[in-house]
């Protein structure tokens, strides 16, 4: 199947239980290719494509950052109302490439298109003729250097030759592989529900592992669903729910020019009509959406450069939502505080000081903090029956949660981390290497 077979017997390596791959299926209207274009020194899959045989429609979020990517220029830029086809390659962010790298998106499309439309003469009973406006691009790797057009155009037809109609969990594995950069484990993730009596799939692969922090957190994740839902309703739902998800977790504290989550909804699922976000009937596939976004949220901060710990920070009792997220990713990015929990030292003195720093309003006389289960602070103070040795041995888990009680007000927030170990530095020292 072309699997990056190194980074995947690898990722077994690490025992979380992360690793546990869903049963990723079949989902009418889409179909996958993935092939090797070359990218790398080693074979392996580095170009996927994600082909909507009639069309889907669809929303996007994208980085905050002031330096974009031309692709994601090229996204911003096509206001089709329904997509064709996604095609997302690796090893090269297409950021800092100016025009040359706006061009070869351009090129690329002309080919896709043109190759999309003849297979829809061949394939279809009704064809379609596919614009170049229809097809979106995901980039992800180095930034500044020139765009591999003629590698990635040369290897168009065999992408579209390799269209699988059907998909199984292989072919899934396989595609999520195919956008990994220095991740180390493909991310996949499910949920099925319903809207009225109908059963909707909702399918989701993601890449990440550096240069991760909110705005929006500089990954590519792509969700797909079969429901029947408008453009507008998509945005609205993806906007509503990626503060909790994307939104909520940070590796390093650098945000990328690449980032995008994109929904594709192929409207194959014959459920009532949806008319709004508010209805009743689309709160199962809210809720559902919400914990697809989460779980491949989460796989990305598992799958953080060098992490030995998956760091969860939950906030409470802050004065403003706002507040409560400051005070989470000032201690969340904090070097001191994840090179501590890599040694597996209880230094909550550390957290002390994030917290600090976070000019964010603290009650001390309220303030409370927990490792886990285990009580560090209270009421501004360590606590009477606070247990060095107890919180070394719980900072030997893979899993540490941070509890932060603020006593300032009513509102909370969840982030998610891992510690900064020898081996991020290594990662990002040999990255162009």
């Amino acid at each position: 199947m072309g699997i990056n077979i190194s980074n995947f017997l690898n990722s077994k390596s690490k025992n979380r239980k992360m690793i546990d791959f869903q049963d990723l299926d079949h989902l009418d209207g889409l179909s996958i290719s993935s092939v090797s274009a070359n990218l790398y020194e080693t074979k392996r899959d580095d170009l996927v494509m994600f082909y909507f045989r009639e069309g889907a429609n669809f929303a996007s979020v994208y980085t905050k950052s002031k330096i974009l990517s031309e692709n994601i220029k090229w996204n911003l830029n096509q206001k089709a109302k329904k997509i064709f086809s996604l095609v997302v390659n690796t090893r090269n962010a297409n950021a800092f490439t100016g025009e040359q790298g706006y061009k070869s998106m351009q090129n690329i499309a002309e080919v896709v298109s043109e190759e999309l439309t003849n297979k829809q003469k061949k394939d279809e009973e009704e064809p379609k003729i596919i614009k170049t406006k229809n097809i979106l691009f995901g980039c992800t790797g180095t930034i500044g250097e020139i765009f591999p057009l003629k590698k990635i155009i040369f290897k168009i037809p065999d992408l579209i030759e390799n269209i699988k109609y059907t998909q199984n969990k292989l072919i899934w594995i396989k595609a999520a592989s195919g956008i990994m950069t220095t991740d180390t484990q493909p991310k996949m993730a499910m949920e099925e529900c319903y809207i009225g009596k109908t059963l909707v799939k909702i399918y989701g692969i993601a890449k990440g592992s550096g240069m991760i922090h909110p705005n929006l957190a500089t990954t590519l994740g792509y969700i797909f669903t079969d429901a029947d839902l408008s453009n507008d309703i998509l945005k609205k739902l993806l906007t509503k729910n990626i503060d909790s998800t994307f939104n909520a977790i940070t590796c390093d504290g650098d945000t990328s020019t690449n980032d995008m989550v994109s929904i594709f909804s192929t409207g194959h699922a014959k459920h009532i009509k949806v008319n709004s976000v508010n209805e009743k009937n689309l709160k199962d596939f809210n809720q559902s959406l919400n914990k697809v976004l989460l779980n491949l949220a989460k796989r990305v901060v598992a799958d953080g450069e060098g992490a030995s710990k998956f760091i969860t920070i939950n906030i409470y009792d802050a004065k403003t939502d706002d507040d409560a997220k400051k005070i989470a990713f000032s201690i969340g990015n904090s070097p001191l505080v994840k090179t501590a929990i890599a040694g597996e030292d209880p230094n909550w003195g550390r957290i002390i000081m994030a917290i600090g720093k976070s000019q964010a309003p603290i009650n001390l006389n309220k303030m409370a903090i927990k490792f886990g289960k285990i009580n560090v602070v209270q009421d501004g103070k360590i606590h009477q029956s606070y247990s060095e040795d107890e919180t070394a041995e719980y900072m030997k888990n893979s899993d540490i949660e941070i509890n932060v009680k603020i006593g300032t007000g009513n509102k909370s927030f969840t982030a998610y981390t891992m510690d900064l170990t020898k081996k991020y530095i290594e990662i990002n020292a040999d990255y162009r290497s």
